[in-house]
């Protein structure tokens, strides 16, 4: 340490006596290396590596004091290094010394507490005055804490590479002109490739290699450039082997400093499944299950696109009502399944009269719609519906008994009766019904003399208007089932109109009226004032808690007055809105999904359920159920009807409670009319079902007294 001695006075005499600026140059290095973070030493080059001076901060490093390690007073440095990196340690020294050079080496040392610490050594070679290198002086640094940072950075690394690695999903990097950069193996088998560098090195031009359809890839870009990310991008894809798959992605751009896109880097997942069921979803829901032919909320689409293209150019449309004469005594007589063939062969026969621009739909039963697009005139139509009389007329072989058919068919035109798919309909349906009383087997054209059913709807009508002021309307309830308790847990309030001179009349003779004419409005809210008024009734009278559920029309979701209607009904009654549930059909809530949701939101924020009636029938898009605030989806009952006998219908029944479940919602089954309904249900996780296999529809007192069975007996 002999070149730390020695004193220099900037500004005075070396060897004279210093002035007041003079500075002590071994105080100075004195101070710097008692408080340096680490020690100072100096050892010489011999077996032991002698300590010949070290720094106070030999004692913060190791544990042991200054003196206890000069000279190997207590013990050698040297003893202190881990026996596992000494040889290292040495060989690292030794190399440097030969070549002149300083070296730095980082090793564990065993301090005097035992605890084991990281330090980072640097020194370099002295020489005496003959030239020999005798000494080393360097300097020690406890790097423990960079060392723990060091193993936590590289864990984080095989982590990283772990998840990239065995990911189930696809992740990739590609640059923006459409090369792969990087890919995981998941993504290399979700395209069908062997390796990731196998895909990397195929796929070097991704709109056109990739993509069906290239512009997604444009689609693609133009997000990433406007936005910087996208999110839940689907798309169909070829494979390796050139089949087809349907992806979603979520990306990023990645940038540089100066924002520009060094390359995008996201996820892909295999949907391929999620999309066949929701094509299968979305086809029953527009399909007749039995003929495969649209059902009546296609058929109405159809209308109106042949409403829309004739206004367009010019053309006339018709509306073809076709009933098949005493299908009934047919079905009745041989059975379902003899009449499920002979609907099969009706809708082959209609189909092979019309062209591939014209709808053959099932309206329900044995009834079948046509629509007749594009046509000039009259004589054009009707050419068409004799070609449909003669076609079904054909006699039918059924296991080698022949059977003689022949239907009624009514007809509308457009312009001339009507200028919506509801006004057709009904001109075509009143022809028709003109064609049986002529006789059968025959067609008739709507004419403005065909108003004997429009007059008895008018007659309905005006009787209905005065109904509610008549105090005519009767609430019925169907009890609704805990599957797991067998328990009755709800009850669907379902209005009846007890009218004078006809009896008690069904719903689905008067709720389209109301609805055409607005009397759906206060009539909605009559129901639901009684049903929260009747529920309130029970609890008080001590009977078992139950929710009861309303159906809510289209034209009262779109009122405006709604919100406030049911926290009236609530409040009058005094009833907890947890008791009360609100039914919307499938079908309505996709036509104006956006607005529906924020009336949704509104309703849910009283505290009330919300159901999803008739699930299944409409239109199947499964995103609103994620967003909007639904608490049950109610399986259609023309999907529970033959869940033990048609594979399909079973198919979909499990599916939905599939659906159901993993949305987090609860599931109910309607038109449980079997045993073998309840067992299948049962069995596949349904929570609750209702139906006549439990009970009708019942009055308030009867409904009380289900309640009050379903009391627990004393103890």
């Amino acid at each position: 340490m002999k070149r730390f001695h020695g004193q220099f006075a900037p500004g005075g005499d070396p060897e004279g006596a210093p002035d007041a600026a003079a500075l002590d140059v071994t105080r100075l290095l004195t101070t710097i290396t008692d408080n340096l973070v680490g020690m100072i030493y100096r050892c010489r080059i011999d077996a032991n590596w002698t300590m010949e001076y070290v720094s106070d901060g030999c004692h913060k490093l190791t544990g042991y004091r200054p003196d206890e390690l000069k000279y190997n007073r207590r013990l050698s440095y040297e003893t202190l290094t881990t026996p596992e990196d000494r040889t290292r340690v040495a060989r690292v020294i030794h190399a440097a010394l030969q070549s002149g050079d300083a070296f730095e080496v980082e090793y564990r040392i065993r301090r005097a507490d035992g605890r084991l610490v990281w330090v980072l050594e640097r020194g370099v070679g002295v020489r005496d005055a003959r030239g020999q290198q005798v000494w080393i002086e360097g300097y020690i640094q406890d790097i423990s804490e960079r060392m723990a940072v060091d193993d936590m950075m590289r864990e984080a690394v095989r982590r990283y590479e772990s998840l990239f690695e065995n990911a189930t999903e696809g992740i990739f990097q590609t640059t923006p002109d459409g090369h792969y950069l990087s890919a995981n193996p998941a993504l290399a088998h979700i395209y069908g490739h062997t390796t990731p560098d196998e895909l990397i090195t195929h796929l070097h031009d991704i709109e056109h290699q990739l993509y069906v359809q290239p512009e997604r890839r444009t689609e693609f870009v133009r997000l990433m450039q406007a936005q910087g990310t996208v999110r839940n991008f689907e798309s169909r894809v070829y494979r390796r082997d050139g089949s087809i798959i349907w992806i979603s992605e979520n990306a990023r751009a990645v940038k540089d400093s100066q924002g520009a896109v060094q390359f995008y880097e996201g996820t892909v997942v295999d949907i391929t499944e999620r999309r066949e069921h929701e094509a299968a979803l979305e086809y029953q829901a527009h399909h007749d299950s039995l003929t495969g032919l649209p059902n009546r909320t296609l058929l109405r689409d159809r209308i109106d696109q042949a409403i829309a293209h004739a206004w367009r150019h010019g053309y006339q449309v018709a509306v073809v009502f076709v009933d098949l004469d005493h299908f009934k005594l047919i079905n009745d007589s041989l059975g379902h399944h003899v009449g499920d063939r002979l609907l099969l062969e009706v809708a082959a026969r209609l189909k092979a009269c019309v062209r591939g621009n014209d709808t053959v739909a099932r309206q329900g039963g044995d009834e079948f719609v046509l629509v007749l697009t594009e046509q000039h005139d009259e004589d054009e139509m009707l050419n068409v519906v004799s070609r449909l009389l003669d076609a079904v007329s054909q006699p039918w072989s059924n296991n080698g008994q022949e059977y003689g058919l022949s239907c009624s068919i009514g007809i509308s035109c457009y312009p001339r009766d009507g200028e919506d798919p509801d006004a057709l309909l009904r001109s075509a349906d009143a022809a028709m019904y003109q064609a049986k009383a002529s006789g059968r087997n025959t067609y008739h054209c709507y004419t403005p003399e065909l108003n004997q059913a429009i007059s008895e709807r008018l007659e309905l009508e005006t009787s209905l208007r005065h109904a509610l002021d008549r105090e005519e309307f009767r609430v019925y309830y169907q009890p609704r089932i805990d599957v797991a308790s067998g328990r009755v847990v709800g009850a669907e309030a379902l209005i009846r109109w007890d009218c004078p001179g006809k009896g008690i009349v069904p719903p689905d003779s008067f709720i389209s009226i109301a609805e055409e004419t607005g009397l759906i409005i206060p009539i909605g809210q009559w129901i639901l004032h009684e049903a929260c008024r009747q529920n309130s009734a029970w609890r008080r009278a001590g009977l078992p808690p139950i929710a009861v559920s309303v159906n809510l029309s289209p034209i009262q979701f779109r009122h405006t007055g709604l919100v406030d209607a049911v926290a009236e009904a609530l409040a009058e009654a005094g009833l907890d809105p947890k008791s009360l549930e609100l039914e919307v059909t499938e079908s309505f809530v996709m036509h104006d999904a956006e607005r529906i949701n924020v009336a949704m939101q509104s309703l849910k924020s009283l505290g009330v359920d919300i159901a999803v009636d008739d699930f299944g029938t409409g239109y199947s898009s499964l995103s609103y159920l994620k967003r909007f605030p639904v608490d049950r989806l109610k399986i259609d009952k023309s999907f529970v009807r033959d869940i033990d006998s048609d594979p399909d219908d079973a198919a979909i029944v499990r599916a939905i409670i599939t659906l159901g479940h993993a949305l987090n919602l609860r599931v109910v089954a309607e038109g449980v009319e079997t045993a073998a309904h309840l067992d299948y249900l049962k069995l596949h996780g349904c929570d609750e079902v209702q139906g006549y296999y439990f009970s009708r529809p019942v009055p308030a007192m009867e409904m009380e007294a289900l309640l009050d069975d379903s009391l627990p007996g004393p103890a």
